[in-house]
Parts: C-alpha cells; sequence; structure tokens
C-alpha cells in the first residue's frame, strides 16, 4: 500500500533497508515508472513541480519484496532547495540502488544529474525515457554507447505504453544477487555540465523525423497566436464539460435515484421502528441526514466533482497545463505573481487545501502569501462550484457567468493588494515545458480512481457534519432563535430569507454547505441567489483550508485571512443587494 509523507517528517524512512530510489528530472514520467513498478494508485502529473512529497511503495524483483521510495523531482544534487536537500539525504541513507529516469528529448541536463548520482557510488539503473517522441523529434540515441559512457546499464523505455519494463526489471534484478559490490564508475574530470553535453552529443545521431500532430500543436500552443485562442477555446471546452455534463448526470440518473429510490427506501425503513420525533427527524427529518446527506452529496456535488477530475487530469497529463502557464506570465506577473502560479490557482478550483501546499513550489514567501490568500478569496472549490451551478440552474446562466467575472476580480484585487504591502520580489518564472501527449489511459484511470477517493473520504464526512449540526440547530430551536439575532445581517443588509441563517453556520464548516442551504429556500429570487452566492464565495475558509493556513504559514496568518473572507464576504454581497435594489 502507497503512502506520500510530507518530506523532512518523517525520519524512518531513511532508516529502511531494501529501499530502491526512483530518481530524476520533474517531468519525465518517475510517478508512471512508480505506478507501472508498484501497481499502486498513485498521481503522476505532467507539469513542474508537482512532487513535493515522496512516495513509498513495494516492488517485487526476483521473487523478494523491495521498498520503492519516488523521491521528489530535482534537476540537481546541491542541496539549495528543499526538494535537492532530501534527495540528498535520500542518496546518504545507504539504498541498495537507484532507478534514474533520464528524458530522452532533454538529453544534456538529465545525464548532469545522472553523473551527480554516481558520485555516491550506489548501483545505478538508467531508464532512457520518451524515445519515442526524441525520434519524433528527429533524434535517435546510441544506447549502448551511453551505457558505455555512464558505466552502468541504459534501458530505453516507453512508460506511458508500459515498453521497456521487462528490461528494466531484469537489470534491477542482477542488484540485489551482488549486495557488497560497489559499482565503479568512469571518474568524471573537470565541470559535470561539460561533460554531460559531451556525453550527448557523443550518443545523440539525428536522423529523418516527422513530427507529429501533437508536437506541432503544442509548440503552436507556446506562441500568443495561435496559443491563447485555442488555450481560451479549451477552457470554455471544459468548463462546458463540467457544467453540461454535471446537469445532465444530475437530471438523468441521480435525482432519481435520490429522491425515488434512496430516499424514500431510508424514509419507509427508520419509520417503520422509530418513533416520531426529534431522533426520526434527524434522520429523515427537513435536514435529515439520509434526505439532505443524499441531495446534498450525491445529487448536488458528486458529478461536478467528477467532471472537474475527470478534466482537470486530462489537462495535467496532457502537458497543457504549463503552455498556458507562458501564455498569461506577463498578466501573472502585474498581478504579483509569475505565470507558473497559475497551476497553482486553478488546482484551488479542485480544493483550497493542495493548492496552499502546491504554492510550496513558488521561490519566494511573497508569492507563497499572495497564491495562497488569492484561492481563499476568490477560488471556489468544486464542490462549491457544483452547488453554485445548481443554485443558479434556475434562473439565467448569466448569473454563474457574472458569478465567475466576481471571482476573478476578487482574485485580481487581492493579489494587486498584497503584491504592493507584502514586500519582496518576485522571482522570474522557471518552468519546464513538457511534451504534450495524449495521457496513458492506465494512470489517467488510476488518478481519477484516487483523486475521487480522496474526495470521498476528505469531503464526506465533514460534510455529514454539516448536515448533522444542521439537523440539530432545525429539530431544537436554535436555528430560529439564531435567526432572529442575525436578520439585521441576513435579511436587511442581504435581502436573504431568514433561513438562509443556516448557510453562514455550516459554511464554516464547508465552503459548499453554504450554498446548499439555500437550494431549499422556496421563492428565492435571482438577486437573493447571487447575493448568497456571492457571501458564499468570499466566505470563511473551511476548517481543513484554516488548518493547512495554519500549518504552512503561522495561526496568525489563517485567522487574518479568515476574518478577512467573512468581512469582505458580508461587505461585498451587501453592496451588491443595496445597490441592485436601487434599479429595482
Amino acid at each position: 500500500m502507497a503512502s506520500c509523507h510530507e518530506i523532512l517528517e518523517d525520519a524512518a524512512i531513511f532508516e529502511k533497508e531494501n529501499k530502491i530510489l526512483l530518481m530524476g528530472n520533474p517531468n519525465v514520467g518517475k510517478s508512471v515508472f512508480f505506478s507501472q513498478l508498484t501497481g499502486l494508485q498513485v498521481v503522476s502529473s505532467n507539469y513542474a513541480g508537482t512532487t513535493v512529497t515522496y512516495t513509498e511503495g513495494t516492488m517485487e524483483l526476483g521473487g523478494k519484496q523491495y521498498t520503492l521510495i519516488d523521491v521528489p523531482g530535482t534537476y540537481s544534487l546541491e542541496a539549495v532547495s528543499e526538494a535537492e536537500a532530501v534527495a540528498v539525504r535520500f542518496m546518504e541513507s545507504n539504498p541498495l540502488a537507484v532507478l534514474c529516469v533520464l528524458d530522452s528529448t532533454n538529453l544534456e541536463r538529465n545525464i548532469k544529474l545522472g553523473l551527480e548520482l554516481q558520485r555516491f557510488n550506489v548501483p545505478i539503473v538508467y531508464a532512457l525515457n520518451l524515445v519515442d517522441v526524441a525520434q519524433r523529434h528527429g533524434v535517435q540515441i546510441d544506447v549502448a554507447k551511453l551505457s558505455r559512457a555512464l558505466g552502468a546499464p541504459v534501458v530505453p523505455t516507453v512508460a506511458v505504453k508500459g515498453e521497456g519494463f521487462q528490461n528494466l526489471l531484469a537489470e534491477l534484478e542482477k542488484i540485489p544477487s551482488e549486495p557488497g559490490l560497489r559499482p565503479k564508475f568512469p571518474p568524471v574530470q573537470g565541470d559535470l555540465w561539460t561533460r554531460a553535453k559531451e556525453i550527448a552529443s557523443q550518443v545523440r545521431v539525428n536522423v529523418s523525423g516527422e513530427l507529429s500532430f501533437l508536437d506541432r500543436l503544442g509548440e503552436a500552443m507556446l506562441k500568443p497566436w495561435p496559443g491563447i485562442p485555442i488555450a481560451l477555446l479549451v477552457i470554455l471546452a471544459s468548463l462546458g464539460a463540467i457544467v453540461g455534463g454535471g446537469k445532465a448526470l444530475r437530471a438523468v440518473l441521480l435525482l432519481p435515484l435520490v429522491n425515488n429510490v434512496l430516499v424514500p427506501f431510508f424514509k419507509a425503513l427508520f419509520a417503520s421502528f422509530i418513533p416520531e420525533g426529534i431522533f426520526l427527524n434527524v434522520l429523515v427529518g427537513e435536514y435529515g441526514v439520509f434526505v439532505i446527506g443524499f441531495e446534498w452529496i450525491i445529487a448536488l456535488i458528486l458529478p461536478y466533482v467528477f467532471l472537474f477530475y475527470v478534466v482537470f487530469s486530462f489537462l495535467e497529463d496532457s502537458g497543457f497545463l504549463p503552455r498556458l502557464s507562458v501564455l498569461f506570465d506577463g498578466i501573472m506577473r502585474k498581478l504579483g505573481v509569475q505565470g507558473g502560479s497559475m497551476i497553482t490557482i486553478m488546482m484551488g478550483y479542485g480544493c483550497a487545501v493542495p493548492a496552499i501546499i502546491g504554492s510550496r513550489t513558488a521561490t519566494t514567501k511573497k508569492e507563497r502569501l499572495i497564491i495562497s490568500a488569492a484561492v481563499c478569496f476568490g477560488v471556489p472549490c468544486i464542490s462549491q462550484t457544483g452547488a453554485l451551478i445548481s443554485l443558479f440552474a434556475n434562473f439565467s446562466p448569466l448569473l454563474l457567468v457574472l458569478m465567475l467575472l466576481l471571482s476573478l476580480a476578487v482574485m485580481a484585487t487581492v493579489a494587486l493588494v498584497l503584491s504592493r504591502v507584502i514586500k519582496g520580489d518576485v522571482d522570474p518564472m522557471v518552468i519546464e515545458i513538457p511534451n504534450l501527449l495524449m495521457p496513458n489511459g492506465k494512470a489517467y484511470g488510476k488518478k481519477l480512481m484516487l483523486r475521487m477517493r480522496g474526495f470521498l473520504v476528505d469531503a464526506e464526512g465533514p460534510m455529514l457534519l454539516s448536515i448533522l449540526i444542521a439537523a440539530g440547530l432545525k429539530e431544537t430551536g436554535l436555528l430560529d432563535m439564531v435567526a432572529v439575532h442575525l436578520e439585521p445581517i441576513v435579511s436587511g443588509w442581504l435581502g436573504l430569507p431568514k433561513d438562509a441563517v443556516i448557510a453562514l453556520i455550516l459554511g464554516i464548516v464547508r465552503r459548499e454547505m453554504a450554498v446548499a442551504p439555500l437550494l431549499a429556500i422556496q421563492g428565492l429570487t435571482a438577486l437573493q441567489a447571487f447575493v448568497g452566492g456571492t457571501v458564499a464565495l468570499l466566505y470563511l475558509p473551511c476548517l481543513s483550508v484554516f488548518g493547512i493556513l495554519a500549518k504552512e504559514f503561522n495561526a496568525k496568518v489563517a485567522v487574518a485571512i479568515g476574518v478577512s473572507t467573512a468581512i469582505s464576504a458580508l461587505l461585498v454581497a451587501g453592496i451588491i443587494n443595496q445597490v441592485a435594489q436601487l434599479f429595482i
């Protein structure tokens, strides 16, 4: 079974025996190798900086089990960054062997890391990946000559197709049979970069090659024309697939399942042996766990979450996202961050927690703070987005467009303000541009399964807790008492029905729960729906986000962002309501 750990926090992993390290530059396909060699459901992404944690699993060689560790991707072992420091520590922890993945399309840089690894006198097997892409680019590599130059086995592979893995395993199996034998690598004279370039020039042979359609498209997408129009079309198509597909799944499959099968079944079941009263109502009443739980989680949120991960995982593995960062780097820099941060911010549309963790790839604390704050203020998670889509479904599609524009305006405002308030500079963008590829079906399917499982494990519990709180407040009468005290804000300033107070309470636990209760309110106007959606968009980060902010920064930052979002939610939504009332 695989497990992911925060780097530098689990010293026990360095003490493990019989461990094999999986190493290489970012974007060489290490995660696909890990998945193929261990058969575990691990996330493999096709853009820079994704591996900020290590992953460990079990692989079998010659009938024996060994620990395979996917070490954070790094360009060197100079230990000037967190990832490099962890890589060096792993190399110094007496591993049995190293499986070093080389990218055939960027040979010099990859060979340079391969030469650095030799300084630790650990047995190495090199996997020469993406040989098919290199050949399309008109380059063929003399594998035998490269093996002699490196003084170690080199196995050509196409990881996404599973090619070359039998030969790779055969080479790895030879290493445990001679555990006490240390390799004798050829000594490197002078600068490693110079030697890497020499080796690359010696083993690389130019052949006639014809770029595929994807190769040509990948190059075109890096230029403003036609890159920007293509990017906008992809984004619109993605939104259309998520919104349209989610509504179709709800209408055709999930709503009939919930309303005609699940809810009637559980109502009849519990009513057959539980007398009428508070306990029965908590289970199957107006806010019953087995009523609202099915309606909100399954029919309201699940279809949009699923389709978001279908689309986002495809864009990750295809190599589209780094190209988007290059195209919009100029705009992002005006907001105080570099273009590569767009990838991290887009992760926030799935969930703010991995986006905040992903901000570690930023090179300055200033940029990390800007990214995290922008995500907390203006980026709705996919569950919240699904709830907003459902809320606006009974009104004009224009409301959803306006909400998207408001989200972008809030993000831009927060980034601009913080870029001027927080001292420090933002470094230039340095990002790896992988080849544009069709994702491997097996790895893509595993990623999708893992992410959906993560959503169900991480989100379903807090959502059920929110529903239980709602049922308890409703049945005990506390909801009405709270509503009376907050009526000047909820009904007076925001112009919402008094029942909307439950949204403010539940939104503290999960952000989408600031939207879901609005769906149960009868007679909601388009203005009230938009005002309620605005409150939900800008409202407090949920408890899990608050926790990760405190962990990644400190409690002071978490409290500051929490208080600021709550105030801005009520202020902006109230202004929208008051201004709109002047024209009604």
